[in-house]
């Protein structure tokens, strides 16, 4: 008889913050559910401006396609009774925040800096930021949507139960240093496309209704 303990566990989709320079993990985020559905947009990038009319830019790419992820996360602290949660789930959400925030530190040093009368300050750099989704599909990206709404909360006011949705840009090599950590992370996701891509059965001509295959 399989016992329940003998069942494979379904792997967690999340989001890992790591050092550009190391490649450590800082903070892994892992979400208790996984997403019912996501959304993906691919925006391609041509050459030549769009309707500009250059007959000979017409089927030049120039980089990676823009690609967007959008999907809502779950978070519900009445699902796991058996962890202490004083402070409901404002930890997870937290965490999910911080994503957009800069460290309080950083900002106090700017500010010190600009009071001293810094004329240039450079932004705060955040962590190098992946979205995994399953071991073929991890791939930096930059947060660009963050909703939240809090639906249950206990007797001091603390969210028990929240919908995230969260939106991702695909960070490629156009929007990275050349050599930079998270820019050979997406070759390497772009190369997995590649072969998933070549595992897809091959159509045939015919099935249009275009003939024997021969050439166009």
């Amino acid at each position: 008889m399989t016992r329940y303990a003998d069942l494979p566990k379904p792997v967690r989709s999340g989001l890992v913050l790591i050092d550009p320079l190391r490649g450590t993990p800082q903070r892994v985020i892992v979400l208790q559910f996984n997403p019912d559905s996501l959304e993906r947009s691919l925006a391609p990038q041509g050459a030549g401006a769009e309707g500009a009319g250059d007959r000979t830019e017409a089927l030049r790419i120039k980089g990676p396609a823009v690609e967007s992820w959008k999907f809502t996360a779950e978070i519900d602290a009445t699902d796991q009774l058996e962890v202490a949660a004083p402070d409901g789930i404002q930890p997870e959400l937290a965490a999910l925040e911080m994503l957009v925030h800069p460290p309080s530190t950083q900002v106090r040093q700017n500010q010190a800096l600009a009071a001293l009368g810094t004329l240039e300050i450079t932004p705060i750099e955040s962590p190098l930021t992946l979205f995994t989704w399953g071991s073929k599909r991890v791939l930096p990206v930059r947060l660009t949507e963050l909703t939240v709404t809090e639906e249950a909360f206990d007797v001091e006011l603390n969210p028990l139960r929240a919908t995230v949705g969260i939106g991702l840009r695909v960070l490629n090599v156009n929007d990275l240093p050349t050599g930079h950590r998270g820019a050979e992370l997406y070759l390497a996701h772009l190369a997995q496309k590649e072969r998933l891509a070549g595992r897809a059965a091959p159509g045939r001509t015919t099935a249009l209704g275009l003939g024997n295959g021969g050439a166009f």
